[in-house]
């Protein structure tokens, strides 16, 4: 393993870099912190690189990282650098350079799944994707407009859901329309009935929309049901996009157990 101490180094530099990225498509990202690394290890093996603080190696959970990656694809950096390169202010001594995975839009789509329209926050767009994750969905199609999914914002909201998901980014959202064999089931304030009134498809394709715009009109239009979640519009008019999400899959994840235990 390779140890570094020069700020000057061109390692060090590209790694600052990176750690400030905007998680442009197909581009290397820095994951920072015990926890993602691990779930990296988990789903796809060694990253591309490794990056440890020299004065924790011995830690039994930075260890056991340091073991599981090629020794040639791993630099150690005292403590001053790690904490330059670090994405959070409280770094836990190791990020895994990695390139993210890049599925192909599926022929047809016959499973649960999500499309993000033009979800712009990245703290809203992490959320949803540990939402999908922990409701049991596991392919979400995030349209041109939404925010970066492998940003380090994102990826820090999700806590590891990327790695349970197939993430299509940059998805034309109609065109993705006559791929549905599953459907669209968009929320609503307009025209809808209220979540809790009926039984809701036990596979479908939920639509969450833009936190000031919502749901795009032809999107809408193409749903084949329409939801609002019932709350106080006095006090509030709208819920955050990510309440709504989670509080829409879980009832459809409520629904479809009690189904089955009949």
């Amino acid at each position: 393993m390779k140890h570094i101490s020069s700020r000057d180094n061109p390692a060090v530099k590209a790694l600052a870099k990176l750690a400030g990225s905007a998680g442009k498509r197909g581009a290397p990202v820095l994951l920072d912190g015990i926890h993602l690394c691990q779930a990296w290890l988990q789903h796809h093996g060694a990253p591309d690189q490794a990056v440890f603080d020299v004065e924790r190696l011995s830690q039994p959970d930075i260890a056991a990282l340091a073991a599981a990656v090629p020794d040639a694809r791993c630099l150690a950096l005292d403590a001053r650098l790690m904490q330059s390169v670090a994405s959070v202010e409280s770094g836990q001594g190791v990020a895994f350079v990695v390139t993210p995975p890049l599925p192909e839009l599926p022929a047809d789509v016959q499973e649960n799944c999500v499309l993000f329209d033009r979800i712009q926050d990245p703290g809203n767009v992490g959320t949803l994707l540990r939402t999908c994750a922990a409701a049991g969905v596991k392919r979400v199609f995030l349209a041109t407009g939404t925010a970066a999914a492998w940003s380090p914002k994102v990826v820090r909201s999700g806590q590891g859901a990327h790695f349970a998901l197939a993430i299509h980014e940059h998805v034309d959202l109609a065109g993705l329309l006559p791929r549905l064999r599953v459907p669209l089931v968009a929320t609503a304030l307009d025209g809808a009935q209220d979540l809790y009134d009926g039984n809701l498809p036990a596979q479908c394709a939920w639509v969450f929309g833009h936190e000031g715009q919502g749901v795009a009109a032809g999107l809408l239009a193409a749903a084949r049901l329409k939801v609002r979640i019932p709350h106080d519009m006095a006090a509030v008019e709208s819920l955050n996009v990510g309440a709504a999400a989670a509080i829409c899959l879980f009832e459809q994840r409520r629904q479809a157990l009690r189904t089955r235990t009949r």
